[in-house]
């Protein structure tokens, strides 16, 4: 963008998210880490810039600017400034320092569009309100912990799963749907649409600064650089790893920038492990998280192995049949790993788990020994991982 100052907020629907509204658990997720996350995210910008600047001296010319690298180092004063932004303490999207710059610099303002896209977000939130409201109010996450809960039939328990992830997924689209508002409000990760801007990680492509009012107001804008949840392909994509990508989405770029990368493995599956045990610290210390997120690197290896040996086999309608099996067990796993995330507990998290006989466990066990059996795990090392780099998650790592 420009290099022309501004005074953020000019021109802005002021909004406050209502994330007080919001259990602790949710609004602690959204924003209680983002500091550490953007200083990590500044350190390694600042290195980018330092190497940048190296390789600069030694070719004994200058190039243009790389995508996203820094202008400079900034100061003392632009560091705080940057990490106690309110627009990230207030709604928790991560964002780079060269987006907070962006921001401050954009010169014209007033050309970026904020009220509409702000509407165009904000309408499902009162639907997806409603439905955890009436799902949470029937089914209960106090019910699980209660003796009388495992008296009832195995059905019963099974199904409780269902209803306790919908309810998670409906708080959470609400909060970060206000999330991404609170930013939009403040015309804050707006960039012109060729820039092909992706969440997390800003602008993909080169896009010279508008020289004029009238040229900048008629770019066509979006925000996806902080955009946060993709609620209908969380929802219906087929794959785990797909699941995981548009869920979180500014924090998955930042898992993969820097955390999926320097694993210390280079397996797919490993290395998904080790982002997966970073990712539980992140979110906290309760042994429910570890359980959950530990439990996603044996899923992602039993989808793999068993796409790559029965995927070819199949006719296109059997294609389609797949699709549909795949999708359901997706979502009952996302259901079975959900139950650690929300009852945090050891205890309470292996004994609902051991209730419905650790069903996804064993059924992920099973589905990797079938795709073994029938020769997935070659095929998946010549075939499926090259697939997987490219369509792997954003919370693993950046195409």
């Amino acid at each position: 963008m420009g290099r022309g100052r501004r005074g953020p907020g000019a021109h802005r629907v002021h909004l406050r998210p209502p994330h007080a509204a919001l259990s602790d658990h949710c609004a602690g997720d959204l924003g209680a880490h983002s500091g550490p996350a953007l200083l990590v995210s500044l350190a390694s910008d600042v290195q980018d810039l330092h190497l940048a600047q190296r390789k600069e001296m030694a070719a004994g010319f200058s190039k243009p600017p790389a995508l996203g690298l820094l202008p400079d180092v900034p100061s003392l004063m632009e560091t705080l400034s940057y990490s106690y932004c309110y627009v990230g303490i207030m709604t928790g999207p991560f964002f780079r320092y060269r987006t907070y710059l962006d921001w401050l610099e954009q010169p014209f303002p007033e050309a970026v569009p904020s009220l509409r896209p702000l509407l165009r977000r904000a309408w499902p939130a009162p639907l997806f309100g409603l439905l955890f409201l009436l799902s949470s109010h029937l089914f209960p996450l106090e019910a699980v912990r209660e003796d009388a809960f495992y008296a009832r039939p195995l059905p019963t328990r099974l199904f409780y799963m269902i209803p306790v992830f919908f309810a998670f997924r409906m708080r959470f689209y609400v909060a970060w749907i206000a999330a991404e508002c609170g930013c939009i409000a403040a015309g804050f990760g707006a960039y012109p649409v060729a820039a092909k801007a992706r969440a997390g990680g800003g602008p993909t492509l080169q896009c010279p600064p508008p020289s004029s009012l009238e040229k900048a107001a008629a770019l066509e804008y979006d925000y996806e650089t902080i955009r946060n949840i993709d609620c209908y392909n969380t929802d219906f994509c087929m794959r785990v790893r797909e699941g995981m990508r548009y869920w979180n989405m500014t924090v998955q770029w930042w898992l993969a920038q820097y955390i999926y990368k320097s694993a210390p493995a280079r397996s797919y599956v490993l290395r998904s492990a080790w982002t997966m045990l970073l990712s539980a610290y992140w979110h906290g210390l309760h042994p429910g998280y570890y359980l959950s997120f530990l439990t996603i690197p044996l899923c992602l290896a039993a989808e793999g192995c068993l796409e790559a040996a029965l995927w070819a086999r199949l006719s296109p309608r059997g294609q389609k049949v797949w699709y549909w099996v795949h999708w359901f067990l997706k979502m009952r796993a996302y259901d079975y790993m959900c139950m650690g995330f929300v009852l945090l507990s050891m205890g309470s998290t292996l004994r609902y788990w051991a209730s419905i006989y650790f069903c996804i466990h064993i059924l992920a066990l099973a589905c990797l020994g079938l795709g073994l059996a029938l020769g997935g795990g070659r095929r998946s090392r010549q075939k499926t991982s090259p697939q997987a780099t490219s369509t792997a998650p954003e919370k693993l790592r950046e195409e």
